[in-house]
């Protein structure tokens, strides 16, 4: 059934229980714009009509740009593909400009028919910037406590070994005790390396690259240790052009994103994990005041079937010394945020439902021609 054209009063399809259609459109708290296949507004929601200063009424008809201006690379997009725009400026016609998320989708079994939800991205950033001090709050006293942990415990068995070697003994004993020395420093020097990889702020080394070895690489390693009895798919666009990349760089986030997700497995009876890419076409960033917007068109995503991480930390699953897991130091999913992000790309967490799945979602640029 074809979206009619000239509001929704005349588009009120009933259910036998609870809101219409109409209802429950316009109760949505985003703004969103359905288009026909002429590129003409049908509908747009209240929400829509506030933000974009427009009424339903006057837009309905319309031609989109004669309402609301997207964003600049929106030109580009390819017809039948979804587009995003994430932190982009946008010009209302009877309006100022905006910044939001621009979102565009097909709307399935609807040839032409799209929908378009806008964001506001500045209520977002708003909240996210009163949250930075508690997230700062959270990361120091994780710090805190986990240098606590980490390191006191060693630092404890360190000095009754060295009490023990100086009241002398058999040299069998001294030998396993100097080995404890040994291995316990070694583990703090570890632990330190790893805090260090975040103040690194040397430039990767970024080169046009063939994803695919690399992602055959990392499987490999996975399956020969441990992700060895989990079976790893392989879902991929065979036509994805060369990624921009640091390449010892994007073994390590992938290394790390696989381990995660045959950790997260454990204990599963048909556990899987599912290495994915495609192109995204109008994917894109914000750059930074007065520059482009950056385009991500390759997409990577590791999955797996296991349960996701728990509900209270999900939002936090990128800040340091956040882990889910008992033994977790909470550190691997902050540097490969920090790797991703020095390889000019995104990486975001999701729990899917079609199938049920974790995604680490990579976003990457592509390679210059």
């Amino acid at each position: 059934m074809a979206f009619p054209r000239g509001g929704l009063k005349r588009f009120r399809p009933q259910t036998v229980e609870g809101p219409s259609f109409a209802e429950l459109f316009g109760a949505l708290p985003v703004a969103v714009l359905v288009l026909d296949p002429d590129g003409r507004i049908a509908h747009a929601n209240p929400a829509c009509e506030v933000l974009l200063n427009h009424s339903e009424t006057s837009m309905v008809g319309q031609p989109y740009d004669a309402v609301l201006l997207p964003p600049e690379d929106y030109a580009d997009r390819r017809d039948g593909r979804g587009f995003a725009a994430f932190d982009a400026e946008i010009e209302a016609v009877r309006g100022s400009r905006l910044r939001v998320d621009f979102l565009e989708s097909q709307v399935p079994d609807h040839p032409g028919w799209r929908i378009v939800t806008l964001h506001h991205a500045p209520q977002a950033r708003k909240m996210n910037h009163g949250l930075d001090r508690t997230a700062g709050a959270r990361a120091a006293t994780g710090a805190a406590a986990m240098l606590g942990h980490e390191i006191k415990n060693p630092l404890s068995g360190i000095r009754g070994a060295a009490q023990l070697l100086q009241s002398g003994g058999d040299p069998e004993t001294n030998g396993e005790l100097t080995r404890l020395i040994t291995t316990e420093v070694d583990r703090i020097a570890a632990l330190i390396d790893r805090m260090q990889d975040f103040t690194d702020t040397r430039p990767l080394d970024l080169a046009p690259t063939n994803i695919y070895p690399l992602l055959d690489h990392g499987r490999r390693v996975a399956l020969a240790g441990f992700a060895r009895g989990i079976v790893i798919e392989e879902w991929f666009d065979p036509s994805l052009p060369p990624v921009l990349v640091d390449r010892d760089a994007f073994l390590q986030v992938l290394i790390n994103l696989l381990k995660n997700a045959a950790e997260a497995l454990k204990g599963l009876a048909q556990p899987r994990i599912i290495l994915s890419t495609a192109f995204r076409h109008g994917m894109s960033v914000n750059a930074g005041p007065g520059q482009p917007r950056r385009p991500l068109p390759i997409e990577i995503c590791v999955m797996d079937n296991g349960p996701g991480a728990p509900a209270d930390i999900a939002e936090h699953l990128f800040e340091p010394f956040v882990s889910g897991k008992p033994e977790g130091k909470g550190l691997g999913l902050p540097l490969v945020e920090k790797l991703v992000r020095d390889m000019g790309g995104i990486v975001q967490y999701a729990r899917e439902r079609e199938p049920e799945v974790t995604v680490f979602r990579i976003l990457l640029p592509r390679a210059s021609a």
